[in-house]
C-alpha cells in the first residue's frame, strides 16, 4: 500500500474543553502515511493550539521517533505503529507502539552525539536519538508481549493556548 494514506482517527476527546485532551492515531509504518499522519496530528487540538516553538519541537520529536520505528522496527516489512498524545497541564504525555523488531538489547540507545571523521563533514544520521532526549522527559521503553511501548513526556506552556 505505498503511497495509499491509511490513518485511522480514534480521537477520544475531541472537545479541548475537556479535562485532558488526547490524539490517538493508528498509522501505517511507511515513509509517506508518517508523514501524513504528522501533519494530521499538528492540525489537531491540543497539538494546533501550541505556539511555534513548541509545535515545532513536537513535531522533531515525533518525526524522530516514527522514522526510527519505520526503518528499524519494521525495515521493510509492513506494520502499524500506534500513537496516543494527551495534555496533563504543563506536559504532553506521549505514547508510541509497534509490533516491530525489539530494540537492540532491549533498551534505548544511549543518544550521544555521532563522531565526526574530519573537521570537514558531518555524519549524515545518527542526530535521532540525541534530539529526542535533548527534548524530550521522562523516556521509558519496554517490550512486552511482542511490542514495543515508548513513552516520553514534552514540556509545554498551556497559557500560550
Amino acid at each position: 500500500m505505498l503511497g495509499e494514506q491509511r490513518i485511522a482517527t480514534m480521537t477520544r476527546h475531541p472537545n479541548p474543553s475537556l479535562p485532558n485532551p488526547s490524539l490517538r492515531r493508528l498509522i501505517q509504518a511507511e515513509p509517506f502515511a508518517v508523514r501524513q499522519a504528522l501533519q494530521d496530528l499538528l492540525n489537531h487540538f491540543p497539538l494546533n493550539a501550541l505556539d511555534p516553538d513548541q509545535r515545532g519541537t513536537v513535531e522533531v520529536v515525533l518525526a524522530e521517533v516514527f522514522n526510527n520505528i519505520v526503518e528499524h522496527a519494521y525495515a521493510d516489512d509492513p506494520g502499524e505503529i500506534e500513537v496516543e498524545i494527551t495534555q496533563i497541564g504543563q506536559h504532553l504525555h506521549c505514547m508510541l507502539r509497534d509490533w516491530g523488531r525489539p530494540m537492540p538489547e532491549a533498551k534505548l540507545p544511549t543518544g550521544g552525539l555521532p563522531q565526526f571523521t574530519d573537521g570537514l563533514d558531518a555524519p549524515e544520521g545518527g542526530f535521532g536519538w540525541y534530539l529526542i532526549r535533548a527534548m524530550a522527559s521522562d523516556l521509558k521503553y519496554q517490550r512486552d508481549a511482542e511490542q514495543n511501548l515508548l513513552t516520553f513526556q514534552l514540556e509545554i506552556d498551556a497559557s500560550s493556548h
